[in-house]
């Protein structure tokens, strides 16, 4: 696995947990990744194998970036939740967030575990420079999506919007 060293520049912490169910949603929103609702939040957060946030270390402490691993702890990872605030983007944050998590898994994951994620065209420099590459996987989604109605059944069935699946390289 690759790793890069990366710093947050002065203003910003990180924290080595999930965000709020607030913030996690707010996020989601605001930079651009598909909606869901509270209990979705609520249990995807849970499920979370490991997870971190990024907060603004001003009056308001907000949270500015997030991300998060699922997985089975053993064989299989995925990278999910990638966010950062637009008008905080551009500074390091995604890449700090990215090289925090794979530290964990570097830290407790067995020699050969299988790191993946999906990505949206702006995200693939990042996920590059950490050792990620494009792969061609075809993905399926589960028939009970058919049953959902407008928007959320547009997000779930059809066109792929996420662009292209990656795969963590060897050292």
């Amino acid at each position: 696995m690759v790793r890069v060293d990366s710093k947050l520049p002065d203003g910003y912490r990180l924290i080595s947990t999930a965000p709020a169910v607030i913030d996690h949603l707010m996020l989601r929103e605001r930079a651009g990744l598909s909606p869901m609702g509270r209990r979705q939040a609520e249990a995807g957060l849970r499920g979370s194998w490991t997870a971190c946030h990024v907060v603004r270390m001003n009056r308001a402490r907000e949270t500015v970036a997030m991300g998060r691993i699922i997985g089975d702890g053993g064989c299989f990872f995925q990278v999910v939740d990638m966010a950062v605030l637009p008008g905080h983007q551009r500074r390091g944050l995604g890449d700090a967030v990215l090289a925090h998590l794979l530290d964990r898994i570097r830290g407790a994951a067995p020699l050969g575990a299988y790191v993946s994620l999906l990505a949206d065209p702006p995200g693939r420099r990042l996920y590059a420079k950490h050792g990620f590459r494009e792969t061609r996987t075809v993905v399926y989604r589960h028939g009970a999506a058919t049953r959902l109605s407008g928007a959320a059944r547009h997000s779930l069935i059809g066109h792929d919007p996420c662009g292209s699946c990656m795969e963590l390289t060897r050292d």
